[in-house]
């Protein structure tokens, strides 16, 4: 058995990048914090003395914890309403936001894309791409051989659609961008709005059946280009006033639309090349909870 004093040295240490792996492994910030307090709690029965490496010992716990909760969540997720997004998280430098590691959180479009993996490839590709761990670590964390990890991450990587040398953070909306995107919707300027979107562009909307939301991904740019400038013109006759504010979300631009009830929409957006490649519009409100408290 551990002291406290012990325990909550670790705690301190590692609560902030064990927060940010159980994060990137299941998408919720909720499920997150009761992974790392989970883990916090066990490791009371585990004597420290005899590990030798922490930090790869506390993601060992967090990740097997992290797979026994994505197991029975996948029921859930296969019966959800409409397409699943993963939870935004708000990631400014206000000290409310310190448990967030920025240089180890992956951008919000890789995490959308890591719903395609099996349990096993997220856990490597995380393990690996956004925390740097070496395959030897990973291997013994997941209880697999160097060469099945190897395979898992190039495997991982066909399944998303990126090859071995591109940079997995991908290209992001700067905050000059987003601000003369919004112009250009607010200005109706629907030539400005096109030039900005690529061909293919895709909005995904997730109002988990609780909130109105597109139930099918919008795709090309003529009709995305519609649904937003839609948008925007609806909202313009609300009775309620309503607010647009750009935040630092998932370590990049993202947007929060606030009304008098509280935060109603959170826009994140991917950009290649400077053309808007997917938009995302998170309106289930029980994943604005975060947002909500700390706007």
């Amino acid at each position: 058995m551990n002291g406290d004093g012990g325990v909550q040295e670790l705690y301190e240490q590692y609560k902030g990048l064990l927060f940010t792996l159980a994060y990137q492994l299941t998408g919720s910030t909720s499920d997150a914090e009761d992974v790392v307090q989970d883990v916090f709690l066990k490791i009371y029965e585990v004597d420290l003395e005899l590990v030798v490496e922490p930090k790869a010992y506390l993601c060992k716990m967090v990740t097997h914890r992290c797979w026994d909760l994505l197991k029975s969540a996948r029921k859930k997720r296969e019966q959800y309403f409409g397409p699943w997004l993963p939870e935004p998280i708000l990631t400014s430098n206000d000290e409310s936001f310190e448990f967030v590691v920025r240089k180890e959180m992956l951008f919000y479009s890789m995490l959308v894309l890591l719903e395609r993996l099996s349990l096993l490839e997220r856990a490597v590709f995380v393990l690996r791409e956004a925390f740097g761990f070496e395959y030897s670590d990973i291997a013994e964390m997941i209880n697999k051989s160097e060469t099945n990890c190897r395979k898992m991450l190039s495997r991982a990587k066909v399944k998303i659609g990126i090859t071995n040398e591109q940079q997995i953070h991908g290209d992001v909306a700067s905050e000059a961008w987003v601000h003369r995107f919004i112009t250009a919707l607010e200005q109706n300027n629907v030539n400005a709005v096109v030039s900005m979107l690529a061909e293919d562009v895709v909005l995904v909307s997730d109002g988990g059946g609780k909130v109105s939301a597109a139930v099918h991904p919008i795709t090309s740019r003529d009709l995305v280009t519609r649904f937003l400038l839609g948008l925007v013109r609806k909202s313009a006759h609300e009775e309620e006033g309503i607010q647009v504010a750009i935040r630092e979300l998932n370590g990049q631009t993202g947007v929060v639309i606030q009304t008098t009830q509280g935060v109603e929409t959170v826009v994140l957006m991917h950009v290649e090349g400077d053309l808007l490649r997917h938009l995302y519009f998170v309106r289930n409100p029980e994943k604005l909870n975060h947002v909500l408290h700390h706007s």
